[in-house]
């Protein structure tokens, strides 16, 4: 059954990805087809095309690797005026590749490795255009259009996550402590104390003298209303020594015990719930009022902007992990060759989300929370995935927005000083720097997953 719940988790993770980059493109192809640019294809994951089907000018399908994405449009990079000229007589002379997607010249014809790049990238950007009027490419749109488009991938994703993690925190509810009983102590022990079972002489606790039992609920103490553990907890500790009617439900029926909490040195805590020390290493106590009772910890719907705030925090996270990606990348790779421990808040590849997946399904925790970290992980994964592509490096999305807003500032420049407007800037100079892009992102990820492979990330025991 352990088996068959793992596989279950890595399954959620696989088809959760998928959807997530389906809804990616979708992000990108709406806009695209709102504002008239042709779009050629739409397929979800890379490599061999297992199905595909074309439905008017769009050619939908999916391939074999869950693992990216794209959309064709027509236009991405700007023609030069020679090459509008030459359009025939050069695509003649160039071989299209297996699928359609690129181009390879001919022996001879390029100067080097960078500028055979830059013509293949012109060349099979023309075969998008082909049948095309100019006023449906990408290049002709406006500026702020451009950006709409680029920025449509991305923020689908942040709208998953953020209703991803709406349904965790409002929908299923966070575990917290309730106000339903789960134990009575028997009696009261001093603080630090490793004591299993009570003394002769040690007082009963004010909870078990008073007669609550597991199971009872506190709805009330002293006349104000508790909703939460925490509510009753601030009560108690407040007034030591003096008597509180604690008015309460069993069986569904209500009742009110006097309850007087005993004066006791107990732990501090911080926001974390760890203990606090000194400068010495010792725990530091207070004296509080002290009852003996332990809350059962249910599943409480949280309000429902907590999931739009966990997300935002999620952001914040995920940009300080790319901010310090190349340092992360190195502790990842010392680990993996020396196997140290990985920091668990380091980065991780598909493979190790889904390794986390299939071990939080195979555990004994009840079905619910097993759901909400799943939940919580695919919520996680289209933040990362929100974050990684507004990287300004071409040829993730934030690129192309950067050589859009670019452009965008030489027009104005050109208005503002009454110059002729300026040409459309030509990407497809900055392809050799793509292709570093490209490398450093393939060798990124083949660290990653060797290190999720033989030495993951550590989570559980």
């Amino acid at each position: 059954m352990t088996v068959l719940t793992f596989a279950i988790g890595l399954l959620v993770i696989v088809v959760g990805l998928a959807i997530s980059i389906a809804l990616h493109e979708v992000g990108h192809l709406v806009p695209a087809k709102l504002f008239g640019v042709r779009v050629g294809r739409y397929m979800i994951g890379l490599g061999p095309t297992l199905w595909s089907r074309k439905i008017g000018e769009t050619e939908y399908g999916i391939k074999a690797l869950p693992i990216g994405g794209y959309i064709w449009m027509s236009g991405m990079y700007p023609p030069t005026p020679a090459e509008r000229e030459a359009e025939v007589a050069r695509v003649g002379a160039y071989d299209a590749d297996a699928d359609g997607a690129g181009a390879q010249p001919r022996q001879g014809r390029a100067a080097g490795m960078f500028a055979a790049m830059i013509q293949d990238a012109r060349v099979a950007n023309e075969e998008t255009m082909i049948g095309t009027a100019d006023t449906r490419t990408f290049y002709r749109l406006p500026v702020y259009k451009r950006i709409i488009i680029m920025l449509g991938g991305p923020v689908m994703n942040l709208l998953l996550a953020i209703l991803l993690f709406m349904l965790v925190f409002s929908g299923i509810g966070v575990q917290s402590a309730s106000t339903s009983v789960a134990a009575v102590s028997e009696c009261v022990v001093a603080a630090g104390s490793e004591q299993t079972e009570c003394g002769p002489n040690d007082p009963a606790s004010p909870a078990a003298a008073a007669g609550i039992l597991p199971g009872d609920r506190i709805l009330s103490i002293d006349g104000t209303p508790v909703a939460t553990f925490d509510e009753a907890s601030a009560i108690i500790r407040d007034n030591p020594g003096t008597r509180l009617n604690f008015e309460i439900e069993r069986d569904g029926a209500q009742q009110t015990l006097a309850v007087t909490p005993l004066l006791a040195e107990r732990p501090v805590y911080d926001d974390a719930g760890q203990p606090v020390v000194d400068a010495d290493g010792v725990a530091e106590t207070q004296d509080v009022g002290f009852v003996g009772i332990t809350p059962a910890n249910e599943l409480q719907s949280q309000p429902i902007w907590t999931g739009p705030q966990a997300a935002i925090e999620n952001v914040g996270a995920v940009v300080g992990i790319v901010a310090q990606l190349p340092v992360k990348l190195y502790e990842t790779g010392v680990a993996l060759f020396t196997g140290g421990e990985r920091d668990p808040n380091g980065p991780m590849s598909v493979v190790g989300v889904g390794l986390i997946a299939g071990e939080v399904a195979s555990t004994d925790a009840p079905i619910l929370s097993r759901i909400s970290v799943l939940l919580g992980l695919l919520g996680s994964l289209n933040i990362a995935l929100f974050v990684f592509n507004l990287v300004p490096l071409l040829p993730l999305d934030g690129g192309h927005i950067v050589v859009a807003l670019w452009e965008g500032v030489k027009k104005a420049w050109a208005r503002l000083f009454r110059r002729p407007p300026p040409k459309p800037v030509d990407a497809t100079k900055l392809v050799p720097v793509t292709f570093v892009v490209v490398i450093l992102l393939i060798g990124m990820g083949a660290l990653l997953l060797l290190s999720d492979v033989f030495n993951p990330i550590q989570l559980f025991n």
